[in-house]
């Protein structure tokens, strides 16, 4: 019968743990070095008289061995410390090596086949308070003074510049720019940042033609005044209201207020030189205050609460008018918009097309009626420009109807009618009738037509 532990074991174990307190830089890797000297001697006397050994005490004996070198090392970097230790961790996982002799697999009940593994390290922060402690001071850190302003953003940037482009910096304040050292800009784009106000500098910008804030922090607008000569005006995604202090930009041709907070059209009527504005993604209910705005082209109300079409009949000029995502339930008041081109009314509660609904709007090329309640394809027969016509997700069943009214529209390419009955019913043939019934078209809903 073997004794055990083997002498080597013995000899090396009480070797450690005569010297545990020998030098603070002693490594895991010496460890597991040890460690393994250790098995190769005991597993060959395993391999001799495996029935007379206990497979259990070795892992136990050697983790119990690693735990007091181990903690210091793993909780302090190599040094005495005061924090508590953390415990050393040794996996014994089992082999896929088969064994070339008659005995049994050397595996206990826990899967142990005799062969030491040693997690991966993982380093510790023992002080994360530092993270959050404003008294906390790196020596290493610059002083607070060598640290760059907003204005070093610029300093590429020649004082008679026209264009700055400053997107996506976390600039939080304009007058930290100093945009005063460029009396000649003519277009500046903040765009993606955190700025809760438009601080310009006073007596300047009367060269600015050009102001995008999207995407930005912005709930009052102010600071616009000396804007006289700016024509294009960005706010989308910020956090406005009210549409107050613009009324004196005169020159003003783009405004673009989409995604804020706003619940009213008004103080625009200054604003003469319009020709489009986007107020879509807002909260307004009613169209209203647009009457002085005749130059107006580009009409964008979209993703609102606006339950009616009107108030438009002055603008003559209008030749685009966005009212999708909304609250309609019929289209009306376009009878004076007779230079109308495009119109998107999809998702909304509309179920017909009068014969007065585009009585007067000829010059319509694109039609989107998408996602309504639209039971029947009629009244649309008179629109000779039609280009492109959406009418997907309606109750349209009858493709004689669509026959009717858009065999004749030479102009027409594109056509939406997926998600009707007539394509659900029979969708293997669905584009076959569609070719069929209009062969002038070159795509069919998503996919362009094979010629």
């Amino acid at each position: 019968m073997l004794a055990w532990p083997p002498p080597t074991t013995t000899f090396l174990s009480q070797t450690y743990l005569n010297h545990s307190h020998a030098t603070e830089s002693l490594t895991h890797a010496v460890l597991a070095s040890l460690s393994l000297t250790v098995f190769l001697h005991w597993r060959r006397l395993v391999l001799l008289r495996p029935e007379s050994l206990c497979l259990n005490i070795l892992p136990r004996v050697m983790a119990d061995k690693a735990d007091g070198k181990d903690q210091a090392l793993e909780t302090n970097g190599g040094h005495d410390g005061d924090q508590e230790p953390q415990h050393t961790h040794i996996e014994l996982l089992p082999s896929d090596v088969a064994h070339n002799h008659s005995s049994a697999p050397l595996v206990n009940s826990s899967g142990w086949d005799g062969k030491l593994r040693m997690p991966p390290r993982h380093a510790v922060l023992t002080n994360p308070e530092i993270l959050s402690d404003p008294e906390y001071s790196d020596p290493e850190a610059p002083p607070v003074d060598e640290i760059e302003a907003d204005e070093d953003l610029l300093d590429d940037y020649s004082t008679d510049t026209e264009d700055i482009d400053l997107v996506h910096l976390r600039i939080s304040s304009i007058p930290a720019l100093k945009l005063e050292r460029f009396p000649s800009v003519k277009r500046i784009c903040l765009r993606q940042n955190a700025i809760t106000s438009i601080a310009l500098p006073e007596n300047w910008g009367e060269a600015l033609e050009e102001l995008d804030l999207y995407d930005n922090l912005i709930s009052h607008l102010k600071g616009l005044e000396n804007l006289k000569n700016l024509t294009n005006l960005d706010l989308s995604f910020n956090k406005i209201k009210h549409i107050k202090n613009v009324n004196h930009l005169q020159k003003l041709t783009q405004l673009y207020f989409v995604q804020n907070r706003i619940s009213r059209i008004e103080n625009l009527e200054g604003l003469t030189s319009l020709t489009e504005i986007e107020l879509g993604a807002n909260r307004i209910r009613e169209i209203e205050n647009l009457e002085p705005l005749h130059q107006l082209q580009e009409l964008w109300l979209g993703k609102n609460k606006i339950t009616e079409i009107k108030n438009l009949s002055t603008l003559k000029n209008l030749r685009l008018l966005d009212l999708k995502s909304n609250r309609l339930t019929s289209i009306t008041g376009l009878e004076d918009l007779t230079n109308l081109e495009e119109l998107y009314v999809s998702h909304n509660a509309i179920t017909e097309i009068t014969p007065s609904t585009f009585a007067n709007n000829s010059k319509v090329r694109v039609l989107d009626i998408s996602n309504n309640q639209i039971a029947h394809l009629e009244n649309i027969s008179h629109l000779k420009d039609l280009e492109e016509m959406w009418a997907s997700s309606n109750r349209l069943a009858d493709f004689r109807e669509v026959e009717r009214e858009l065999a004749d529209k030479k102009n027409l390419e594109t056509v939406y009618f997926e998600m009707n009955p007539l394509q659900l019913s029979a969708p293997a043939v669905y584009r076959n009738k569609v070719r069929l019934a209009l062969p002038q078209v070159k795509q069919i809903d998503a996919t362009f037509v094979r010629v």
